[in-house]
């Protein structure tokens, strides 16, 4: 057969099924850089989120041995417990609510006597000697009853949140220290939801503010006024 007659070689282009196998395994350098790049990401995380941990560690869990605070820390400490109560208007709304606010408490019958209208007028002067930290403290009363407030309080109680809870429900959660009545003291309770503090009956206002400034202080990067909506 002569040279003329012979076919021209196979264009690979004309060969839709011809395949071509490619290597996809990364290259070593290739996952280097992918494993730095991801390493750097998560050191840049870690920078930005130290002050919230530090701060966080700070007052929860290494709190420093030289300081003696003047309300007692309660250990465990203690959820608001999933309960319904009253506001003076007759609304419904879950104890647990109220979290994500710095919570000065106190606890009395409506009739409010000479020593819970002293602790309303404490909680009240506290929250304002707070100074621009006030709007992330809210001061409460759990009243043990639903009777009808005395209308002498009303005008004093404006920026309060005033709850009616069951006196069972106030005792299986809140504790006094021994040989004092639940009502003779204010209990703090932190924006997470826990009772974390009982201060003194008969409190000395200057140290009970003290302690309220370093809680704010110290939960001041991962806390901000007002609640999630």
């Amino acid at each position: 057969m002569s040279k003329n007659n012979q076919s021209p070689p196979p264009n690979e282009l004309d060969q839709p099924l011809a395949m071509t196998v490619f290597d996809m395994t990364p290259a070593p350098d290739t996952e280097r850089r992918v494993r730095n790049g991801r390493l750097k990401m998560i050191f840049v995380l870690l920078i930005c989120a130290a002050p919230v941990i530090a701060s966080y560690l700070t007052y929860y869990v290494f709190r420093p041995e030289g300081r003696r605070n003047y309300g007692e820390l309660i250990d465990p400490q203690q959820p608001l417990p999933a309960v319904t109560v009253l506001r003076a208007d007759g609304t419904a709304v879950e104890l647990p609510s109220l979290k994500d606010q710095w919570l000065l408490v106190s606890v009395a019958p409506s009739n409010c006597p000479a020593v819970c209208e002293q602790n309303l007028y404490l909680q009240r002067q506290l929250r304002e000697s707070m100074g621009r930290e006030k709007m992330r403290v809210d001061w409460v009363w759990l009243r043990t009853d639903e009777e009808p407030i005395s209308e002498r309080l009303s005008p004093a109680l404006t920026e309060a949140t005033v709850l009616a809870m069951s006196a069972n429900e106030v005792k299986a959660w809140l504790k006094p220290a021994p040989g004092q009545t639940i009502e003779d003291h204010l209990y703090v309770v932190d924006p997470l939801g826990n009772w974390m503090m009982r201060f003194p009956a008969m409190l000395d206002a200057k140290k009970a503010r003290k302690d309220l400034e370093h809680l704010l202080k110290a939960s001041s990067s991962w806390d901000r006024e007002g609640r999630e909506r």
